[in-house]
């Protein structure tokens, strides 16, 4: 056998290998995909409901599944449709005493009453039930409102994945550019969201225009020349976000009520101005972000964190 020939069944070989091992990888990774549930969805509930629900997601990934249920029923306990659907989906498919298709039934049977549409189509396959488990009768009020901790990545990324390709392009610009001004892209998202839900367009009554709803004044002080390019009006609101930021110290709830309703409102009252629509929107964004302080992006994160991949 000469040298080229051996050199090249060699390459083969390991060329073989190589697809066998990604075959199998693909098959263990597509298994767990079809047991693991998917990320909650970045709704406005109360943060201690979403953040019961997040840390359930986190433990089930980790096949944890007695401790996903109780902060599953923790949330279904304070009246979350979403914690009911996942905690009888855990108890339809779960392993060994985590599995009980009468607990599964009620409790999917309840969710889909509540209008969730996922619990409606799993009924189908498992029989009538009204017997729900003792936990969502029993257990103190749950102490995580006050952790601080942010939405997690995995769950923004769900958000951005279902926009609109259109949307979800915009959603991508506005996470890549917030990075620029060191500002964190989950609370730049959820600005954006609140603003204008990811139309480029939007045009308030008070002629707010654009991603960000920049008043001309504001486009005009932070160098924004044509208010309704996508990119100069995402740039120029971050702009404007920065330095609200910088001023009210990392103070999300100042900064989201300046923004809102203009910092000289912020000063006038000493905080939060008493207009309905300020204090609707602060509570929004806080509800989206999860906390009051603004997270410093540190620099490292990476591209794959932002568009689903990590």
């Amino acid at each position: 056998m000469t040298k080229l020939l051996r050199h090249r069944l060699h390459l083969a070989v390991r060329f073989t290998v190589a697809l066998l091992m990604l075959g199998v990888a693909g098959s263990v990774a597509g298994g767990r995909g079809s047991a693991a549930a998917d990320p909650p969805v970045w709704t406005d509930e109360p943060p201690v409901l979403a953040r019961l629900i997040e840390d359930g997601y986190r433990a089930e990934s980790l096949r944890l599944q007695q401790m996903a249920a109780l902060r599953y029923c923790s949330a279904a306990r304070l009246g979350s449709v979403e914690a009911q659907y996942r905690l009888g989906r855990l108890y339809l498919i779960g392993h060994g005493n985590m599995r009980n298709p009468a607990f599964a039934t009620a409790l999917l049977a309840l969710a889909a009453r509540g209008g969730h549409a996922r619990a409606q189509r799993l009924l189908g396959s498992v029989r009538d039930s009204t017997i729900l488990p003792a936990c969502l009768f029993e257990g103190g009020a749950p102490d995580l409102a006050g952790t601080g901790e942010v939405v997690p990545h995995e769950v923004v990324n769900r958000f951005v994945r279902g926009l609109p390709p259109y949307k979800q392009r915009h959603a991508h610009l506005v996470q890549r550019l917030a990075l620029r001004y060191a500002i964190d892209p989950r609370l730049a998202l959820a600005i954006v969201r609140s603003e204008s839900d990811f139309d480029p367009l939007a045009r308030s009554p008070k002629n707010a225009q654009g991603l960000m709803q920049l008043m001309p004044e504001t486009a005009e002080r932070f160098g924004v020349r044509n208010i309704l390019d996508p990119e100069q009006n995402v740039r120029g609101g971050l702009a404007y976000l920065r330095w609200l930021l910088d001023l009210y110290e990392g103070d999300v709830m100042l900064a989201a009520a300046a923004y809102n309703a203009g910092e000289g409102a912020v000063e006038r009252y000493g905080g939060v101005p008493p207009y309905a629509e300020t204090q609707a929107y602060v509570g929004r964004i806080l509800a989206f972000y999860r906390t009051g302080r603004h997270q410093v992006p540190d620099g490292s994160l990476a591209a794959d964190r932002l568009d689903g991949r990590g």
